[in-house]
């Protein structure tokens, strides 16, 4: 199983990027995803996240109207597009993949990419 983030860098406050993670070594259409992000000295937390099919999105109230999650299941890969970021967007992102069965939940992340928003 692999979660290979990219897309991260250094941006100027009010930029946009867009991340990718690209899937394998699981059914990836049958799996919910998520974007998380963890800052310096903080915890992580979820930004984003869409159910396996695309048709349900939920947003962190701070990055609501910002950051639009997607994903292409033919792809084997999910998105996060950011806009008018802001320097406390400055984090390392993480792509989650998660599915709960009746007898176990299974649950992959990716290594991680750094955004940094600093002018």
């Amino acid at each position: 199983v692999q979660l290979v983030e990219s897309g991260g860098g250094l941006v100027q406050p009010g930029g946009s990027l867009r991340l990718s993670c690209l899937a394998s070594g699981f059914t990836f259409s049958s799996y919910d995803m998520s974007w998380y992000r963890q800052a310096p000295g903080k915890e992580r937390e979820l930004v984003a996240g869409i159910t396996s099919a695309g048709d349900y999105t939920n947003y962190a109230d701070s990055v609501k109207g910002r950051f639009t999650i997607s994903r292409n299941n033919v792809k084997n890969s999910v998105y996060l597009q950011m806009i008018s970021l802001k320097p406390e967007d400055t984090a390392v992102y993480y792509c989650n993949a998660r599915l709960r069965t009746f007898a176990r939940m299974y649950d992959y992340w990716g290594q991680g990419t750094q955004v940094t928003v600093s002018s």
